[in-house]
C-alpha cells in the first residue's frame, strides 16, 4: 500500500520547491479525513476562525478527504505540486498516511498532525488529545453506571484510524478491571450515527433484553446508538451508553440524561495546529490563538515540541450550556 501512495506521489515530490519566501503571505492546506460530520465541521471552522487567517497573514485552503486515504494522498500531491508552505494532516488511515508525509518531507514541506495521529517520525509535531485516555473515561463512565455487571457493545471508529485503535485500547483497559463485563457485539460504524442506528437496531433483535451499555467511539454513533433504541420502543434510561467528542446534539442528550461524554476541544486542536504550522515556517512566530491561555497546562515552549495534548473536558449537565453557548 504504502509503494502505491508513494508512486501516486512521485511526480510531485520531484517537482517540488523550497517554500515561499517569509515576507510573503503563507500558503498552508489543511486536508481532514473527512467533512460530513459535525467535529470535523468545528475543526475546520477554527481554522478559519485563526488570527492569522483573520488578517491576512495566512491563505487556508481545506481539503475534505471524504473518508479516503487515497484522496488525502491526491491532495497532498495537489499541495506538494502548488508548493505549500506547511500542512496540517488529520489523516483517514494511520499506515497508509506515512507515505503522504514521506513525500511531502521529501519536498522540503513540514506537516503537523492534529486529531488523528499517522505512524511516521517526519511530523513536525502533533495536536491533538490523548484517545487512550477518552476510550478508558468513556467505558469507565458505562461500567461504573451498570455496577461492573451485564453486557455491553462497542460502535468502533473506522478500523485503522487512530483514534480506533487507541480508544479501543482505553474501552478494553477500563473493561479489565470489570471481568464480569461482557462484550456481545464489537463493530465499526466509521464515526456515522446512521450506521450505528442500523447496527444497534440488528444487536437489539439479536440479543433481545441482554444489551446494559454501549460505549461508542464518538458521539455521533452513542447518539445513532440512542435512536435505535427509541426506534424498538425500549427506555434509553435502562441503558448505560457513552460517547466521545462532545458535539452539540451530544451535549444535549447529557443534559437529558441520556447518555455520558467528554468534549474533545477541536478549536484548540486546529488552532493550536495551525500555530505550530506557521512556526515551522517562521522561526520568529508567536502564538496568536488563544488557545494557549486556555489550556496553561499545555505549554507552547519555543513551538516545537513534538507532541501538545489538549485535555479533555466532561461534559456534565452543570457546564453543558457553557458549552452550548461556546458554539454561537
Amino acid at each position: 500500500m504504502k509503494k502505491l501512495l508513494l508512486g501516486l506521489l512521485a511526480t510531485a515530490v520531484i517537482a517540488a520547491s523550497p517554500a515561499l519566501a517569509a515576507d510573503k503571505k503563507l500558503k498552508i492546506g489543511a486536508t481532514t479525513y473527512g467533512l460530513n460530520a459535525e467535529f470535523m465541521q468545528i475543526w475546520s471552522a477554527a481554522l478559519k476562525q485563526h488570527p492569522a487567517v483573520k488578517s491576512g497573514m495566512v491563505d487556508l485552503t481545506v481539503f475534505d478527504g471524504r473518508y479516503d486515504a487515497l484522496v488525502q494522498q491526491e491532495q497532498f500531491n495537489t499541495m506538494i505540486t502548488q508548493k505549500f508552505d506547511a500542512i496540517i494532516f488529520v489523516p483517514m488511515d494511520v499506515e497508509a498516511g506515512a507515505a503522504a508525509v514521506q513525500a511531502a518531507h521529501d519536498a522540503g514541506i513540514p506537516v503537523v498532525g492534529s486529531n488523528a495521529r499517522v505512524n511516521s517520525d517526519l511530523l513536525t509535531s502533533y495536536v491533538g488529545s490523548n484517545d487512550v485516555e477518552a476510550g478508558e473515561l468513556e467505558a469507565k463512565s458505562v461500567l461504573d453506571k451498570m455496577g461492573c455487571k451485564g453486557n455491553v457493545v462497542i460502535l468502533e471508529g473506522p478500523i485503522g484510524q487512530s483514534g480506533q485503535i487507541q480508544r479501543l485500547e482505553g474501552n478494553q483497559k477500563a473493561l479489565k478491571a470489570c471481568p464480569d463485563v461482557k462484550v456481545l457485539e464489537m463493530q465499526t460504524a466509521n464515526w456515522s450515527r446512521a450506521e450505528a442506528q442500523t447496527l444497534m437496531e440488528n444487536w437489539l433483535t439479536a440479543h433481545p433484553g441482554q444489551i446494559n451499555g454501549v460505549i461508542g467511539q464518538n458521539d455521533e454513533m452513542a447518539l445513532g446508538a440512542i435512536e435505535a433504541i427509541k426506534a424498538a420502543n425500549l427506555k434509553v434510561s435502562d441503558f448505560a451508553i457513552a460517547g466521545v467528542d462532545g458535539v452539540t446534539d451530544a451535549i444535549n442528550a447529557v443534559k437529558r440524561g441520556e447518555m455520558a461524554s467528554i468534549l474533545q476541544d477541536a478549536n484548540a486542536q486546529a488552532q493550536g495546529a495551525l500555530d505550530i504550522a506557521i512556526k515551522a515556517v517562521d522561526k520568529d512566530y508567536q502564538p496568536q490563538s488563544p488557545i494557549w491561555k486556555q489550556y496553561p497546562d499545555m505549554k507552547w515552549g519555543e513551538g516545537t515540541d513534538k507532541t501538545y495534548l489538549v485535555p479533555w473536558t466532561p461534559v456534565t449537565k452543570d457546564n453543558a450550556d457553557k458549552l452550548l453557548e461556546s458554539r454561537k
